[in-house]
């Protein structure tokens, strides 16, 4: 009997381990990103990737879907994927318009040529549609946004609701 449970035990353990963690990535949140440099063998920034829910560096694999920089006058989302993959589905007044209209965004028509090679330019109460280079999509609302010269360098922050549709649909889960 000893034996059994000493060869059972080790598999027990495993399954109880692999059983309790949720590996399921996040498909909605808040998330910042800014532009910050980071200096390894080579610069690289902190953009953030929709199938993973996090933020990713640009040497990561696979990199971000989105990073953020400022071109001296605009902030902007930029993507790295070969594709139109931004559309503006709204600006709004104020923060709680944006919020009722984002959670009521559950299927937004883009035109097949809106769409634009830059999300630019970013303003707060916005909401952006991204298209992935593999055809998923996310929808993001803009929060706040920081514009300013740090270090002699512009300095580009935006701070974002989003949610992921990793289906390849346009329909989103409405609140």
């Amino acid at each position: 009997m000893r034996n059994i449970l000493i060869t059972i035990l080790p598999f027990i353990l495993l399954a109880a381990i692999s059983c309790s963690g949720d590996d399921d990535p996040d498909r909605s949140g808040i998330a910042t990103i800014d532009n910050t440099r980071s200096l390894g063998q080579t610069y690289y920034v902190y953009g953030f990737l929709f199938s993973e829910g996090k933020k990713v560096s640009t040497l990561d694999r696979p990199e971000p879907d989105i990073t953020i920089d400022s071109d001296g006058t605009n902030l902007l989302f930029m993507t790295n994927n070969l594709k139109e993959s931004f559309y503006l589905a709204g600006s709004y007044n104020d923060a709680s318009a944006a919020k009722t209209a984002f959670d009521g965004m559950t299927s937004p028509v883009v035109p097949p040529a809106a769409w634009a090679g830059l999300a630019s330019p970013l303003a707060e109460n916005q909401i952006w549609i991204f298209r992935s280079g593999r055809d998923t999509y996310a929808k993001i609302r803009t929060i706040s946004l920081i514009a300013e010269v740090r270090d002699e360098k512009d300095y580009a922050e935006c701070t974002f609701e989003w949610v992921y549709q990793p289906d390849g649909t346009l329909t989103f889960p409405g609140k």
